[in-house]
């Protein structure tokens, strides 16, 4: 212990009885015990930036499918998650908006995957026979998609008619109907529906009602399509960014003047006219040679334009053999692209021990310094028998909805992708807010 000398002074005793001649100093002396200083060490919390106005609701399907995983570190990690909190971040991309529950393409799509914390979502882009832009998958599926069947005046103009199946031939119903094969104003009064079509209907009604089972007619009942500029104008509304995908024309080009460039800039100059930052739009394509007009003629949008790789259709095509597909990754990156769009499946290979690993294509495009988006998760229907073409490299040790999120954390922690589309956000959603990736500002 310390003795330590006290003096009472007039200037310690001034807010007591002031100070003046007859105040008596007093030396005593005050024993001091050491004591011991404890330091505890405070978690700092995580601060996350969330946009202003985000309402992010994620439902009760993420927990369906942690509850279907099995027991693991991971799991027992997102089921600490469990009360949020949940943002929007750019990890999570809507593919075509929330197609598993919602017609695809359609503003009540799009506004469902906002909800569930989609940072992007997709315009999948084609146009109408008056070359104006519209939000289709493919320039040709109006039959599957929307009600144009049901409507006689514009199924007549469909490429090929409605023609119903023959039980005693074994052909199947078949039609193909076509956005260039109607007017901007005549494809706004369609309603989107989900897509699907039945192959053995002997009439219209019958083929038009094809929902996959492990879909829902449930939120169908009114689809609002949308143009291209609409879907713009929504977007920002949301306050997501926005990936449209030029897709591949169905018919000749030019088509009515319009050639494959100006169809590629009239994608773009939409955004210019609609003062979207270009750092917002994520300009995609299967085809290279759109990519690359893009990088030589939009410098604004070169570093966010994205190359769907589509060549597993390839004969021969192997992710884990570089000498099957061209051109190289490091190739594409020296032409300037910067971001590699594969499918699930590309992106991943199995062990020695049965673990899901990066493929040799995965680990060529992060060594080239090629940034990597995944599709599509949610896309391939309940996977207890391997999960179909998303999943067929590591079908092996895919036998349940759960083993979904084990796919997720490979891509992202060991792949390392930017963003995974996904046909229900909130499964994407939930892994990205619980391991705090950055919030989508």
């Amino acid at each position: 212990m310390k003795r330590i000398p006290l003096l009472t002074s007039c200037l310690l005793l001034i807010t007591l009885a002031g100070c003046d001649d007859d105040v008596e100093i007093v030396e005593k002396e005050v024993v001091v015990t050491n004591t011991e200083v404890e330091i505890v060490k405070v978690p700092t919390p995580v601060i996350v930036e969330v946009a202003q106005g985000t309402n992010i609701q994620l439902g009760a399907r993420p927990d369906y499918l942690i509850d279907d995983m099995a027991t693991s570190a991971l799991k027992t990690k997102l089921e600490s998650c469990k009360d949020g909190p949940f943002y929007r971040t750019d990890f999570s991309i809507g593919h075509r908006g929330a197609p598993m529950q919602y017609p695809e393409h359609t503003k009540e799509s799009y506004i469902a995957a906002a909800r569930m914390g989609a940072g992007i979502v997709e315009c999948d882009v084609t146009f109408t026979n008056d070359k104006e832009l519209v939000c289709r998958h493919s320039q040709c599926d109006l039959h599957t998609t929307t009600n144009i069947l049901a409507i006689p005046e514009l199924a007549a103009k469909c490429s090929v008619p409605f023609t119903p199946a023959d039980p005693n031939s074994g052909t199947p119903a078949a039609a193909k109907c076509c956005t260039s094969d109607i007017s901007l104003a005549e494809f706004l009064t369609l309603e989107g529906k989900m897509d699907g079509a039945n192959t053995n209907a002997t009439n219209v009604n019958d083929y038009m009602n094809g929902t996959p089972s492990w879909r829902t007619d449930l939120y169908a009942t009114s689809g609002t399509l949308m143009t291209h500029k609409q879907s713009i104008a929504l977007f920002k509304e949301l306050g997501v960014k926005m990936t449209p995908e030029l897709k591949s024309p169905q018919v000749s080009m030019p088509f009515n003047g319009m050639t494959q460039a100006q169809y590629a800039q009239k994608m773009l100059d939409e955004y210019t006219q609609m003062d979207v930052p270009a750092n917002h739009v994520y300009p995609q394509s299967f085809n290279l040679a759109d990519v690359e007009y893009w990088i030589s003629t939009n410098p604004e949008f070169a570093a966010q334009s994205v190359y769907l790789d589509g060549r597993d259709s390839n004969a021969g095509f192997d992710p884990n053999n570089a000498a099957t597909w061209q051109p190289s990754m490091a190739e594409l990156a020296t032409d300037g692209v910067k971001i590699i769009a594969p499918p699930i499946w590309m992106l991943l290979t199995i062990d020695n021990d049965s673990n899901i690993v990066p493929s040799q294509y995965a680990i060529d495009a992060k060594a080239a310094g090629l940034n990597i988006i995944a599709w599509s998760l949610e896309r391939s229907g309940p996977l207890n028998e391997g999960g179909g073409y998303y999943y067929q490299s590591i079908s092996d040790v895919i036998d349940n909805d759960g083993d979904m999120l084990t796919v997720v954390d490979v891509l992202a922690q060991e792949v390392g992708v930017m963003g995974i589309f996904s046909d229900w956000p909130a499964t994407v959603s939930y892994y990205a807010s619980c391991n705090k990736m950055p919030a989508s500002i």
